[in-house]
């Protein structure tokens, strides 16, 4: 006996304003993300982001 099953993926359609707030979204949160980082007295999270920024050859000096 075989057992035949079907998944169906929901389609799902987004209009152009639910993709300009999740690109803003997405936009804010990088920001603070960096702004945090960059400006971090925590050594930790500084130097990491720094040696980041060297890694991908951004040049930060």
């Amino acid at each position: 006996m075989s057992v035949i099953t079907h998944s169906h993926a929901g389609s799902t359609t987004t209009t152009q304003s639910q993709r300009l707030v999740a690109a803003i979204g997405a936009a804010v949160l990088g920001a603070c993300l960096v702004y945090f980082a960059g400006f971090s007295h925590i050594a930790a999270v500084h130097n990491a982001a720094h040696d980041t920024r060297h890694s991908s050859a951004f040049p930060c000096h």
